[in-house]
């Protein structure tokens, strides 16, 4: 039987940037509220940490810090995944290295791979990988999709224990627990999804929303856990508009904004990205104001 790496909420870290580079006392301030808050994991480095705008020795850097401040606190995910599947071998076996206590893979972007080829990849990473391995599937950017009989093919791999699953499309997501029958974890990818997963087995979810409001995001999925869908159900719709809004742009540039306005580090994002719309900036500052949020 595979080991789960977390259940509830894993917070997709954002990682604080200035002109200068990585504001690291923001990231370890956010980092400690975020486990007195309780959250059960930290991603660090993936998409919403700019995991791809990183430099190479950035990347490195956030993870190992990232693992030195948690110290074994809650489990770090690190964000590993490439388009190129020797890198992400490479940033892998530093990530298994330096304490990371598992992998989270996204499919190849810009190349498209074939699903024979997501398998090969995929096989090949987790057989690099010290650690445990969650797959990361988010057509919407990569556009690629993995359907679900290639993870079921890739839930046989003692390695590959879990799966964020960002399609959006719920039947695929059925699918995909029908087929691996228990041999793989089953994340939300989505904030506003967190509930149906859970119906379907799903053992938390992977959160944009818990940057911002780690404590409600957990309440979600302990409130779920613990027998009480209908109330689980009534806090994932209340906080509905903050998740809308924290997707008015793409990720991670509300949430930027977001945790920028909570006093963790600036409102800066890497081109291609460029800071929130003032218009939407208003919308979303109001919707935080509305969940309770000081600001």
């Amino acid at each position: 039987m595979k080991n789960t790496v977390f259940e509830g909420v894993a917070t997709a870290i954002i990682t604080p940037l200035n002109e200068n580079g990585v504001d690291y006392e923001a990231f370890g301030r956010l980092i400690d509220w975020q486990i007195d808050c309780g959250v059960n994991a930290i991603v660090a480095a993936g998409t919403t940490g700019e995991g791809s705008t990183l430099t190479d020795e950035e990347h490195r850097a956030v993870l190992k810090f990232c693992v030195d401040r948690v110290a074994g606190r809650v489990p770090v995910i690190a964000g590993t995944g490439s388009n190129d599947t020797a890198y992400a071998i490479d940033l892998t076996k530093y990530a298994c290295g330096i304490g990371a206590d598992a992998m989270l893979l996204v499919t190849p972007y810009y190349n498209k791979a074939t699903q024979n080829g997501l398998i090969t990849s995929f096989r090949a990473i987790a057989d690099a990988s010290t650690k445990p391995c969650i797959l990361y599937n988010v057509p919407s950017r990569t556009g690629c999709n993995l359907l679900p009989a290639t993870v079921a093919a890739l839930a046989e791999h003692p390695n590959i224990v879990g799966i964020k699953e960002a399609s959006g499309n719920i039947s695929q997501i059925a699918q995909i627990a029908a087929l691996c029958k228990g041999k793989l974890d089953l994340y939300s990818g989505n904030d506003d999804q967190i509930v149906p997963i859970l119906s379907l087995g799903g053992k938390g979810v992977i959160s944009v929303l818990s940057n911002p409001l780690p404590r409600e995001t957990v309440a979600i999925c302990d409130l779920f856990r613990a027998g009480k869908v209908k109330e689980s159900a009534d806090l994932q719709l209340k906080l509905l508009p903050l998740v809308d809004a924290l997707f008015m742009e793409v990720n991670p540039i509300p949430v930027k904004a977001a945790m920028a306005a909570m006093g963790y580090g600036e409102n800066y994002v890497r081109l291609p990205l460029t800071p929130m719309e003032q218009a939407h900036e208003k919308v979303l500052l109001a919707a935080m104001k509305a969940a309770g949020i000081q600001i």
